[in-house]
């Protein structure tokens, strides 16, 4: 199993939208980075994935989704009404990918990236590095165990 942290502006999906139907999955479309895509190109089913909420009020770690269906052909790159058509993919050579996600959990308070900064186990992790702008991120497993460890304080707390 690896980890991940995935960015997302919550009002295009928030972790409030896995968790309205925790058994439906949800596409993770439109990533349109080339590292990013790689990223996405590596995950497996049963990978977990930090939700981060960015642009919006409160700002990072809102919980935990699950990786239901590895990386396959992005339909929105072939779609010319959408927003993410790309016309120089093709069905024989597909530039984008997505993966489908599940709700794990909602986490009772967003991990602020002001605490993330501060754990050392995320020292090296691209999150907390200036000029980051990555919205697929790895983890290590120290890294998601640290992460995991504050989201089980705010839990109890």
């Amino acid at each position: 199993m690896r980890y991940w942290l995935m960015k997302t502006e919550p009002d295009e999906c928030s972790i409030d939208d896995f968790a309205a139907d925790p058994a439906k999955p949800i596409r993770w479309d439109g990533v349109r980075n080339y590292q990013a895509r790689n990223f996405m190109r590596e995950m497996e089913v049963g990978d977990q994935v930090f939700i981060y909420h960015s642009s919006c009020q409160q700002i990072g770690v809102a919980g935990v989704v699950e990786v239901q269906q590895a990386a396959y052909p992005d339909p929105a790159q072939f779609a010319e009404q959408s927003a993410y058509f790309d016309s120089k993919s093709t069905r024989e050579n597909p530039r984008w990918s997505a993966v489908d996600l599940t709700f794990v959990t909602k986490f009772s308070k967003v991990i602020s990236l002001a605490t993330l900064k501060a754990l050392p186990e995320l020292k090296a992790n691209p999150l907390v590095k200036k000029g980051s702008r990555l919205s697929v991120v790895p983890f290590t497993e120290s890294e998601w165990q640290a992460v995991n460890n504050i989201s089980n304080l705010a839990k109890s707390g």
